[in-house]
């Protein structure tokens, strides 16, 4: 138990990253940690360095895996299922996938193009920008193991039963033509080397730093300010656990944001620290992964409206009900 703590401190929370940052803001810069500008410069030093560490090892560790599996045999293995397991696998795939919501549409293009039911692609959808390997691990490094692990629960619930309820609609001519007509290039990964594996992995992890680095950088940097700058009584006087709305204002906010769940754990972080319901941090961190205003516009262009309002509907109504579960039952996770 004394090992496992020390592990999750040090190379989790990093506790040693903590306490280097400290002495350089405190002795390098002459910085007080404790008031406002030395916090907000420790804050975001911290979480900008611990999140990019994490983050490239975990991107690297899980690409190398998925080098191992192409589309078309990921396809195959999903289509030995059918009905609700159908859907579980494809959630499942989907957080294994260190993807963004714009990233994940090509994906969702080939598996629909392949001949999988657009159920378990929209199973896909709606986790691979909600969870992911490494989301799991900065959410345990930021809050705890017991809460890590219930956003990984109620976020593959929400992908199977989202995806599970377009199956049985039969939305399939919601779909634009063009979908079904272009061809899913296979790659054989028995032929990859090594070395080709590793490049690959070096490579998924720059793309992927590429995209969300300024993200992250504004995420920590909103964290630090309302962690900082923004007096609690005007926190809890907008997103206090005591108002009703909270959650339904947390999931309307992170609509038109566009960012993934790196760039916006620092926020929920800064907001929790702040006094507001963990439900209401995950709704607004949930509705700015999976509803971005790009993703949707993205999405928009692959399937007709009625399938895209449906989808959207039953996504806000999933992420609503989730974050007044965990405002309601939460505390018992902290």
């Amino acid at each position: 138990m004394f090992i496992f703590s020390w592990l999750n401190d040090q190379l989790l929370r990093m506790e040693w990253l903590h306490y280097l940052v400290t002495l350089l803001v405190r002795d390098v810069f002459g910085l007080d940690v404790n008031k406002q500008v030395g916090g907000s410069i420790h804050f975001f030093i911290y979480d900008v360095s611990k999140i990019f560490i994490l983050l490239s090892v975990l991107i690297f560790t899980i690409s190398y895996i998925q080098s191992f599996f192409s589309p078309e045999r990921t396809r195959k293995a999903l289509g030995n299922f059918a009905g609700i397991k159908a859907n579980t696998m494809g959630a499942l795939f989907g957080t294994v996938t260190p993807f963004c919501s714009c990233s994940s549409i090509p994906l969702f293009i080939g598996f629909t193009n392949a001949g999988l039911p657009i159920g378990i692609t929209f199973s896909f959808l709606i986790s691979s920008p909600l969870v992911d390997l490494a989301s799991v691990i900065l959410i345990a490094s930021i809050f705890n193991w017991k809460i890590a692990i219930a956003y990984v629960l109620v976020g593959i619930f929400l992908a199977v039963i989202g995806g599970s309820i377009i199956n049985n609609l039969k939305l399939e001519k919601y779909v634009e033509p063009f979908v079904y007509e272009n061809k899913l290039i296979d790659a054989a990964p028995e032929e990859l080397t090594a070395r080709d594996r590793i490049v690959f992995a070096r490579e998924q992890v720059r793309d992927i730093v590429r995209k969300v680095w300024l993200f992250i950088l504004i995420g920590v940097g909103i964290g630090a300010a309302i962690h900082n700058w923004i007096p609690e009584s005007i926190i809890s006087a907008l997103l206090g656990q005591d108002k009703w709305y909270s959650v339904l204002l947390a999931t309307l906010v992170g609509v038109p944001m566009y960012a993934d769940i790196f760039g916006t754990l620092p926020i929920a972080e800064a907001l929790v620290a702040k006094g507001v319901g963990l439900g209401t941090a995950l709704s607004l961190m949930m509705a700015v992964t999976a509803l971005s205003v790009p993703s949707l516009i993205l999405l928009n262009q692959v399937v007709k409206v009625k399938l895209l309002a449906i989808f959207v509907g039953l996504v806000t109504l999933g992420i609503i009900i989730i974050g007044y579960t965990f405002n309601a039952f939460g505390h018992l996770l902290m």
